[in-house]
């Protein structure tokens, strides 16, 4: 199944999906975790996690009496370095564009914190063309509970039944479209391969989000 030209409305995932912040996001953890006294977490083990709230990754490597601390000290540390080795992925702002033209309402929707997925977003010329952007600390809940996204289907003035679908980088992002009835069309530019997105119930999984901009 190809991802359609002009679906009815696209959430987008953002880390591994839009962007790739992952030198930022594994410097701060390395540093956070290791001020606390523990071993330097592996960064391979940080990225495979990525995708989840940041007190889930956190909790893999800090005491659970440390993790509100933990998590508290990443977020004032991030902002500090989180553009340190940013990357928007290939094929991401003209895909996005794509959609824009051809008016087809977009929102990103991400467990990374919301004031600073909005920095990021207008950093990296997202903003320009997807007005919703919800993170956690947003609302009470966080990917994958469908409440989540049927909340920012409402603000997309869309719903599950217009052809509304997800393009996510993960498990995650799949399972965040199932519980809410939409279709996820994956992308392999995060922690996880075509193989591993299909097996996880993806529509579709491709290499970068270039295989899809002649479909736009």
């Amino acid at each position: 199944m190809s991802l359609p030209k002009t679906p009815g409305a696209v959430i987008w995932d953002m880390d591994g999906t839009l962007i790739d912040q992952t030198a930022g996001i594994v410097r701060c953890y390395e540093e956070v975790v290791s001020a606390l006294g523990h071993p330097t977490p592996d960064p391979g083990e940080i990225h495979r996690s990525m995708g989840g709230p940041m007190a889930q990754t956190m909790a893999l490597f800090v005491q659970p009496e440390e993790l509100e601390a933990a998590c508290l000290d990443f977020r004032k540390r991030f902002p500090d370095i989180m553009y340190d080795g940013i990357i928007v992925l290939p094929g991401a702002l003209q895909l996005v564009r794509n959609f824009y033209n051809a008016g087809v309402p977009q929102a990103i929707l991400t467990n990374k914190h919301g004031p600073t997925a909005r920095e990021v977003s207008r950093h990296c010329g997202f903003a320009s063309y997807i007005p919703i952007c919800v993170g956690s600390t947003d609302t009470e809940w966080s990917k994958p509970d469908p409440t989540l996204t049927e909340y920012v289907l409402k603000a997309m003035d869309a719903s599950r039944t217009s052809g509304a679908v997800l393009i996510g980088d993960s498990p995650t992002d799949v399972a965040t479209a199932e519980n809410a009835g939409l279709e996820c069309y994956t992308v392999a530019t995060g922690a996880h391969s075509t193989e591993e997105l299909i097996a996880a119930g993806g529509a579709e999984a491709v290499e970068s989000l270039n295989d899809w901009i002649e479909l736009t």
